[in-house]
């Protein structure tokens, strides 16, 4: 799914929209729009597709941020999975994407813990052993076709990505750690167009507010 095609959907179904979901979709779809023309540098497709994913859920968290930013993410991944009634997103899931889902919930780099231990945080010398749980609990998900359990867990990952790169963790188009940035910008790419599609699909779910309205409810 393209972002052009995206785009057609949302000029004709526009009206079905309100507001907020007009205002989520259409800065998505734009943030996708811009990370396909990222053929040659994964690094800003990630980046822009994780916006675009951001515009599709992300609210205004007054404290608590990560755990919010958390709670957040795995309610919208809740509601897209309840929505898939067709099952649009297991070939994707269990075809297209197996092999850098498996990877990214292999690849302790991409495990928030094991950053959390290497900063030495209390509480974190058992990030290993957390880490064998981890892949435990994706690979029971993956061996039973647990949709929902397994986004969870690749997003989890997926976050941690996001931050290395928004808070100059990484350097760009660097050597290091390769596989996990092209294996983040490759999920992106094809689950952010299906999600701004079930959103399209369910005109009457709530979405929330989204971030930073403007005045007036003008076009963003």
């Amino acid at each position: 799914m393209t972002s052009k095609a995206l785009s057609d959907r949302f000029d004709t179904s526009g009206e079905r929209f309100s507001d907020d979901l007009r205002l989520r979709l259409r800065r998505a779809i734009s943030w996708v729009e811009r990370a396909e023309r990222e053929n040659n540098d994964v690094d800003a497709a990630f980046v822009f597709y994780w916006i675009a994913f951001n515009a599709m859920y992300a609210s205004d968290h007054a404290d608590g941020y990560e755990r919010a930013e958390s709670e957040s993410r795995n309610r919208f991944l809740g509601n897209v999975v309840e929505l898939d009634r067709d099952n649009r997103m297991q070939p994707i899931i269990w075809q297209r994407l197996a092999e850098p889902i498996r990877l990214l919930v292999n690849n302790r780099y991409v495990f928030q813990p094991f950053w959390k231990h290497y900063n030495l945080v209390d509480g974190y010398d058992d990030w290993a052993e957390r880490f064998e749980r981890s892949k435990e609990i994706a690979a029971t998900a993956l061996a039973q076709r647990d949709t929902l359990a397994t986004l969870r867990i690749v997003f989890d990952r997926l976050y941690v990505l996001r931050n290395q790169l928004l808070h100059g963790g990484a350097t760009w188009n660097g050597s290091v750690n390769r596989r996990q940035v092209q294996d983040g910008a490759l999920t992106m790419a094809f689950l952010s167009p299906l999600f701004i599609m079930l959103m399209m699909d369910n005109p009457s779910v709530s979405w929330g507010p989204p971030h930073y309205p403007p005045d007036g409810r003008q076009q963003h």
